[in-house]
């Protein structure tokens, strides 16, 4: 399984973004897909989750109210939409992939890691 995650870049303070993340190869050994991140010289970190089948979605505390997680099936595709975007959201952010059945937020439930695309939230 190959993650391209894209949609990052550069954006005023309460601005949005979209991330996408295209999965392909053997897509029919995934299920939960999640979205991580990781800032300069911080362990990374939980953004959101979700399940195949959208039913089951868990997200940060930090981004609950901003950032919306959801996925098309048919394109093989998660997306996070970031709304209203603080500098503390300026990070490298990662997609991955997971067989199970549930969103998960812990970096152990997911085999499969997109290269990163970058956010910047200038202060």
């Amino acid at each position: 399984v190959q993650l391209q995650a894209s949609g990052g870049g550069a954006v005023q303070a309460g601005g949005s973004l979209r991330l996408s993340c295209a999965a392909s190869g053997n897509i029919f050994s995934i299920n939960n897909m999640g979205w991580f991140r990781q800032a300069p010289g911080k362990e990374r970190e939980f953004v959101s989750a979700i399940s195949r089948s959208g039913g089951s979605i868990l997200s940060a505390e930090s981004v609950k109210g901003r950032f919306t997680i959801s996925r098309d099936n048919a394109k093989n595709t998660v997306y996070l939409q970031m709304n209203m975007l603080k500098p503390e959201d300026t990070a490298v952010y990662y997609c991955a992939a997971g067989p199970y059945n549930w969103a998960t937020s812990t970096r152990g439930s997911y085999n499969y890691w997109g290269q990163g695309t970058q956010v910047t939230v200038p202060a």
